[in-house]
């Protein structure tokens, strides 16, 4: 009996693992294929979303942050599914970009920045040429990254939470050379929400204690 009582804890106790966001030490390989994009275009170039099936499964929407790379519709490849503030993205040393790349993108999910000047804010903290582009240059763009930059330096690292990096590795692509990075987003439970949950399976432990010891 004291088997199955400690069996049935740990499975809970693993449940409880799962259902936590995934460690930014983890470090995935993924298999990505582009599926389609969103209607948002700006100086002939698509905008954010970027749609995506991951493994084969539901598509998903990205953000792109490689301005100067190429791909094409139906491609696939291999990626690092990593923390954006992993370090090892295409622009590792560029920590302080990708913070205001993750800044920039959440603004445009709740809709305080516009997905294509967010997007090329993004793509101009990596890219001389998207920087010199005719959008960002007549768009006040420059400003926009030079706030976000300022918000990065100050925020803590938890205002990065559920910002994940999809680094490509080349050579595993399809077609051309290599893929574009993208930042997806993933809410994560407010730590109340999961004091809650854990106090659930702990109650739920103890009612299957209790039934076990009357078999």
């Amino acid at each position: 009996m004291r088997g199955l009582r400690f069996a049935t804890i740990s499975l809970l106790v693993i449940a409880v693992v799962c259902l936590c966001p995934a460690s930014a030490a983890a470090h995935s390989i993924v298999r990505m294929k582009l599926v389609g994009v969103g209607g948002n275009n700006a100086d002939g170039v698509y905008t954010y979303p970027y749609y995506f099936s991951i493994n084969g499964k539901a598509p998903v929407s990205l953000i792109c942050d490689t301005y100067d790379n190429r791909v094409t519709m139906g491609e696939t490849w291999k990626s690092h599914e990593s923390s954006l503030l992993s370090g090892k993205g295409l622009f590792g040393s560029q920590l302080m970009d990708y913070k205001a790349a993750g800044l920039i993108f959440k603004s445009i999910l709740n809709g305080t920045v516009s997905v294509n000047a967010g997007n090329f804010a993004i793509w101009g903290l990596f890219s001389t040429n998207a920087k010199n582009s005719a959008f960002f240059q007549g768009n006040g763009t420059a400003a926009l990254d030079a706030s976000f930059l300022a918000l990065a330096a100050k925020v803590p690292n938890s205002a990065f939470q559920g910002l994940v990096l999809y680094t490509p590795i080349a050579g595993t692509q399809s077609w051309g050379g290599t893929p574009q990075e993208y930042i997806g987003y993933s809410a994560v439970p407010e730590p109340a929400t999961l004091t809650l949950f854990g106090t659930g399976l702990l109650s739920l432990a103890g009612i299957l204690r209790r039934k076990t010891k009357k078999v």
